[in-house]
Formats: C-alpha cells, structure tokens, sequence
C-alpha cells in the first residue's frame, strides 16, 4: 500500500481525502457559519440573488460569493437540502490543497516521500478536517491561495514560462480574494513572501516586472470586480457592512497577542510532533536540507506573528498557519524516518513513543472507552461501534507494533489509517450524543402548523441562521426597534426567545395569543437557548374593532 502511494502520490491524496471525509459527510450538524453559507446559497437559487447577495433576503456582502457559488451549483445538481451535496466543494477544497501541498513541497525540491507526508499530514489535521463543518470559506480562500502560491514560487524560481506563471498564479489569488476577500493575503501571501525573500532571494527582479504586473492585475480584475460592482449597485448598504467589518478587527472578540501561540494543536494528532518540529536549534542541526527547513519554519512563525498582531482573534483564524505547519512538521517524520531506530537518548524517543503509542493506545481502548461512556446509547449504531472497535483495534496493535520496530514510516502510515478509520466507522457514533429529550425541529413548522392552519410564520427579532436554514425559507420580524410592525393577517404565527414573551404583553389589546409549542434545535443536552424559539398563535380579534 505504501508503495502504491508513493507511485501514485496524487491519487492517493486526493483517494485518502475522500475516503475520509465523504461516507459521513452528511452526519455533523449544522453550524452557524456553515448556515450562513447555505441559506446564502438557496437564496441564489430560489431568487436568483447571485450577484448582490442575501440571507433572508437582506443584503449579506460580508463576504465574497464564489464559495457560495460553488455550494449553490452542488445543491442544484444534488439537492439544496442535501447537507452532502452542500459539503461536497468543501470537501473537494481540502483535497485540492493537500495536492497542492505536495506539488509545492516537490517545486521546493523535497524528497517525493516527504512531499506526500507533508500533504498527508495536513489533510488530516484537526482543524483542517473541522473547517468543512466550521468555516467553509476558509478552505477556499487558503487553498486556492496555495495554488496561486505554487504558480508563483515558479515564477520566481525559474526564467522559463514567466508570464504563463504570472497568469496563473494571478487567477488563483484572485479566486481566493472572491472566496474570502484580502484575508489570504494577509495570513497565508504575505509571510510566504517574507520568508521567500529571507531564504530564497528575489533573483533577477527586474526582468520580471512586466510579468509581475501582469500578475498584480489579474488578480486585482478576478478577486475585485465583485467588491467594484457591488459598492456601485448598492453602494449605501455596502459601505455600511464593510465598515462594520473592519471596526471588527480592532474591537470585536479581542485577545491578547499570544493567544495563538498554542497554534501547533490545531493540528490535531501531530500535536507533539508539529511542536517538536518547532525547536528550531533541535531541529537545524538534523534536517539534511537547512535551507528548506529555514523557509518552512520562517513561514509558519511569520503566520502566526501577523495573525497575532490583529486585536480580533478566533482559533479557526489560524487554519493558513496549517498550510505552512504542515510541511515543517515533515521535516521531522522524514528526520525519524531516517534516524530513529538509531537513536538511544530518551529525550529524543520518549516523546515519539508517547505521540505515537497515545493514539495506539486510544485504538485499543476504543471499544471500552465508549461502551462504558455511551452503552445505553448505542441502539441503531451497535454495528457502527462493532466495526470501529474492530478496525480501531487493529490499527493500534499495528501502531505499537511498528514502534517496537521502530518503523516510523509504517508509524505514520498507521497513524493516517487511525484518522480514516475513526472519520469512516467513528464520526457516526457521535449521534449516540444526541440527548436532548427536548430537541424539535423546526423545519417540522411549514409541514405541521403552518400547512394545516394556512398561516404565516414571523419572528420577534431575528433568528439564529442554524433555525432560518432549517425552516428553509425567508422570515420577517414584527418588531424591530423596539416597536412592534404587525403584519395585517387576522391570523399569524410568531417564533419567539422565552426572554421576550413578556413583550408579548404590549400587543394591542385587540390581539389574542396562543401558546403553541417550541423549537429546540440543541441535538446535546446543554441548552443554548439561541437555538430555541417559543411558537405563539396571534390572533387579532376584529370586534374590538
């Protein structure tokens, strides 16, 4: 198998991406992000809103449409309410980028098996794998930057094909601006640069100027027209949302400068090693290519120092850093590859032991671990827990079997087998978590109540957009502010937080309401009560009248 990978590296990246992440892709919840996304893109759809952008049909230019787009076209051939098909770019996204990690670590001149390690490990780190379920937009606007930087590195590197690298490179940084704005310039752009011009040198610059503008321009057109069209069009709505954003960076979710320099556990079960590999006075004096060392570490510090400057701060900001990380982490495997069974001090082999023989250890203690956590849960998923237990068990034997051998390389690939394997035969167990006696849907409410009664649906305020895309619709509020905005119908329903029921009070006196029931979309036993809404029926009585 290992030998078939390192023959055939892109397919088995991309093979390995999908294997892992599309039989279930369906099973996570909805969150808020992925919300906004979706309910953005049936919105294009259902009223052809596919240029000036809606959710619940206001204006919503907070980010750019082509992720949107990509989700919209996947819905329309599959589905809009097939949370598959909706994923299924996101997806693809992920594996884009774990290719392009590869291509990139061979332009760099790495060795083809570290290359496939280096792409191996980002697609499995954690955040990379949550961000289909996180922040859709994310992976799109770093992967299709990666690509723009890999054209680019090229272009800087050799004297052949100049302008059709600039072209290129320029079309991607332009695909990554329509995905998520300057966000990929700042975070994954700019420190590749820096660290490019640290290690590598701009060489021969000034014959490059011509294609080099080429590429500025091209990137400018594709990555801003959609910014340009919009501030012409509705230019008032626009500015308004924009200022709103940027006011953001410097007082909204404010953390102090280190708060990212736990960066490396993002990465999930490379946690450790992603900090070894770190220790750059450990580590330069055991790579075989310094230089490239140099560049991969330079890069990663550089991310994470400019995504530390900005006062506004959210872990899943730190996925560009991932990119980077990936590949200075495969430095170190290529380094235990080549050494380790060699190697006799205990501060050098403890730690790769204990990385290693954790997840080996938690693939033979699978089974007990969750059937004394989820025993009386399990019913629907005993054979889902069966062959996790199984293929779990099997793989940690083997994991601590080729670190008896000291095999790293069969190590790593056992490693990469336990994050398949608990994506394929794991993930669906997590519905045994779904405890909430109270849970209802409220896509229940246009089947249910509002088909049989013939009436329309408002809310007091607005509604979290996990509820709005399960409602599948567009809903008005009736009190906005700090009035009440009735609509005319003799009848209507009302979704409402408990906290505001006592407003209710200040209707008319000529209305009349019933309570009808509630809305709980919290799957969990904890309760956030942003997921969940009150349903009143509001009559107006004509004979006060």
């Amino acid at each position: 198998m290992i030998k078939y990978i390192e023959k055939h590296p892109i397919l088995a990246i991309i093979f390995i991406t999908l294997l892992m992440l599309l039989p279930n892709l369906d099973t996570l919840v909805v969150t808020i992000m992925e919300a906004r996304n979706f309910i953005t893109a049936r919105e294009m759809v259902n009223d052809g809103n596919w240029i000036l952008t809606t959710m619940n049909g206001l204006p919503r230019y907070e980010k750019p449409p082509l992720p949107t787009w990509l989700t919209a076209l996947s819905g329309m051939l599959f589905g809009m309410k097939n949370l598959f098909a909706l994923r299924l770019p996101a997806v693809l996204m992920v594996a884009f980028s774990g290719v392009f990690i590869y291509l990139l670590s061979k332009k760099i001149e790495l060795k083809n098996t570290q290359s496939i390690i280096n792409a191996l490990i980002f697609i499995t780190s954690f955040y990379i794998i949550g961000i289909i379920n996180e922040a859709p937009w994310d992976i799109y606007a770093h992967g299709f930057m990666l690509a723009g930087i890999y054209y680019l590195f090229q272009f800087f590197e050799t004297d052949n094909k100049l302008w059709k690298n600039a072209i290129i490179a320029g079309f991607f940084v332009g695909l990554s601006m329509m995905s998520k704005g300057p966000v990929s310039l700042y975070a994954l752009f700019l420190p590749f640069i820096i660290s490019y011009g640290i290690i590598f040198k701009f060489k021969n610059l000034k014959s490059r100027i011509a294609p080099l503008s080429l590429f500025i321009i091209a990137f400018l057109i594709i990555g801003g027209w959609w910014f340009l069209y919009v501030r012409q069009v509705d230019s008032e709505v626009f500015i308004k949302i924009a200022t709103k954003e940027t006011s953001r960076w410097g007082n909204y979710n404010v953390k102090p400068f280190y708060y990212y320099w736990s960066f490396f556990i993002q990465s999930g079960m490379w946690t450790i090693l992603a900090f070894i590999s770190l220790l750059f006075p450990y580590m330069i004096k055991r790579v075989t290519n310094k230089k490239l060392y140099k560049f991969s570490f330079f890069w990663t510090i550089i991310a994470v120092i400019l995504l530390s400057i900005i006062p506004e701060k959210k872990s899943r900001y730190l996925v560009p850093v991932l990119f980077p990380l990936a590949i200075n982490t495969g430095f170190y495997i290529e380094y235990l590859i080549r050494k380790f069974e060699h190697l006799k001090s205990k501060k050098e082999t403890l730690p790769v032991y204990f990385s290693f023989g954790l997840f080996g250890l938690i693939g033979l203690l699978f089974s007990i671990i969750v059937y004394v956590l989820l025993k009386d849960k399990l019913d629907g998923l005993w054979l889902n827990f069966g062959i996790a237990s199984v293929v779990l068990l099997i793989v940690g034997l083997l994991i601590f079997k080729y670190l008896k051998d000291k095999n790293i390389k069969k190590t790593f690939y056992s490693m990469i087998a336990f994050m398949v394997a608990i994506s394929l035969f794991g993930l669906p167990l997590q519905k045994a978590l779904y405890s909430n006696p109270n849970f209802h849907q409220i896509s229940h409410l246009k089947d249910t109540v509002e088909s049989q009664k013939n009436i329309k649906s408002y809310t007091f305020g607005g509604l979290t957009p996990e509820m709005l895309w399960y409602y599948n619709g567009k809903i008005k509020s009736i009190y906005q502010n700090g009035k009440f905005q009735l609509p005319n119908d003799k009848q209507f329903g009302l979704l409402i937080e408990e906290s505001h029921i006592k407003l209710l009070e200040n209707l008319p006196a000529n209305y009349s309401v019933e309570n009808i029931g509630e809305f709980d979309l919290n799957y969990f036993k904890k309760k956030r009560k942003r997921l969940i809404r009150k349903y009143y029926l509001i009559t107006k009585n004509t004979t006060f009248e």
